[in-house]
């Protein structure tokens, strides 16, 4: 819709307001705060959503892979020759034998939950990306080193260099019953994956060191497998999974986090539908203000019409006006997401320290910052509804404005 000059002096000079126009300019430009409150709740909101689960898909694949493959019991025993098929099934990037068992911690009288999590000297390297303290490289099978979570090593109050022991109820049968197996472990590094339920239970060590300690010989748990594309993992690993069958099941991610992953996504359309209702109500407040303004313009409208102006182009001034609100709206409130975005952590913690509460508890929301990830094609989606519902908003007191009677008005002035 392409304005002529008089046509976008017009719109220009009623976008202003006049005198006895205030309240008309008030409703205007509460209509344009709302349409960017809205827009600006939309793009946080969502960017925070895909945030989360971007950052919870990261942190629970780059820590387990894409999908494993267990064998049933939890015992693997021929599993070199299964490593060596999936390392040649088509598609399959990484694949390493892993062993997760749940065992108990002591130290100074503190006992903590754990689950021991025995690794290959490559995937031990791999941790050194999240490591916060200590050396990640004394991890050597036969040393007793042990790498442990940051949280946990709150919880039983250890730091590196410290002795932990570690207990497996299940060891050695005696005549007077099983006595369960206590080994002790120095402390060599803490990481911190992001998880707090990772970070408050994983004990890292290497795979032969948690063969020892679980007396299971040659045998592993599980084997870890990372694949081109995480989504989809169970096409790439689907001849593989035939072919183990009876002997191991192969579990990939979402199925291993259905229910998280699940209920995230029904929550982000949830909020999806209500912040766009928000945009809706906001958009009202222009359809408001325009009606307002056409029954304020009514004599102007008159005098314009008997002076030549079309209904054509009395249409396109009032739609133009409507427009212009909404796409300031949209453009302010696009604005104002990302800069709370950016800020987005410094704007939790003021909150925080302002009201005394934790807004952001790790232990409730998994991990351990309010994560943020902005979605080119939704943010599109949404600049594009916000300016939609704009447009909408504008056609009735525009048409109404069209079909205005110059002699009906202009004969009872």
């Amino acid at each position: 819709m392409i304005l002529s000059p008089f046509e976008w002096t017009i719109a220009k000079r009623y976008m202003m307001p006049g005198r006895g126009e205030a309240f008309i300019a008030l409703v205007a430009g509460i209509s344009l705060v709302a349409v960017m409150l809205g827009v600006a709740a939309l793009v946080i909101v969502m960017s925070v959503m895909n945030g989360f689960r971007a950052e919870l898909l990261d942190k629970i694949v780059g820590l387990n892979g894409h999908a494993i493959i267990q064998a049933y019991g939890g015992r693997l025993d021929n599993w070199q020759e299964i490593l060596k098929k999936v390392e040649r099934t088509e598609g399959v990037t990484h694949a390493s034998p892993l062993i997760e068992q749940p065992l108990l911690a002591s130290f100074n009288g503190r006992v903590e939950a754990i689950l021991v999590r025995g690794n290959t000297a490559g995937d031990i390297k791999d941790l050194e990306a999240k490591r916060v303290d200590g050396v990640i490289g004394a991890l050597r099978p036969g040393a007793n080193n042990v790498a442990l979570g940051a949280r946990l090593a709150e919880n039983l109050g250890a730091r590196v260099g410290d002795t932990i022991t570690i207990i497996n109820p299940q060891g050695r049968s005696t005549p007077f019953g099983t006595v369960p197996r206590e080994i002790a472990y120095t402390v060599s590094a803490l990481f911190e994956i992001g998880i707090y339920d990772y970070d408050q239970a994983y004990v890292v060590m290497p795979i032969q060191d948690a063969q020892t300690l679980l007396l299971s010989g040659d045998a592993i748990g599980m084997i870890e497998v990372t694949t081109k594309n995480a989504d989809t993992v169970m096409d790439t690993l689907g001849p593989l999974k035939q072919e183990l069958a009876g002997q191991a099941v192969v579990t990939d991610w979402r199925t291993m986090n259905a229910s998280l992953f699940e209920a995230l996504a029904v929550e982000r359309v949830a909020m999806f539908v209500v912040l766009s209702i928000i945009v809706l109500v906001a958009v009202f407040n222009i359809l408001s203000s325009l009606i307002m303004l056409v029954r304020a313009k009514t004599r102007d409208i008159a005098i314009l019409r008997t002076m030549g102006a079309t209904r054509k182009s009395l249409l396109k001034v009032f739609v133009t006006i409507g427009f212009v609100i909404g796409a300031l709206g949209t453009l302010s409130g696009l604005l104002l997401g990302f800069i709370f975005l950016f800020f987005r952590q410094p704007i939790v913690n003021a909150i925080q320290f302002v009201t005394g509460q934790n807004l952001w508890d790790p232990s409730i929301r998994f991990l351990t910052e309010l994560p943020s990830r902005s979605d080119p094609v939704e943010i599109a989606t949404i600049s594009v509804m916000a300016l939609l519902f704009s447009f909408l908003a504008t056609l009735y007191p525009a048409m109404k404005a069209a079909s205005t009677d110059p002699v009906q008005v202009l004969r009872y002035e």
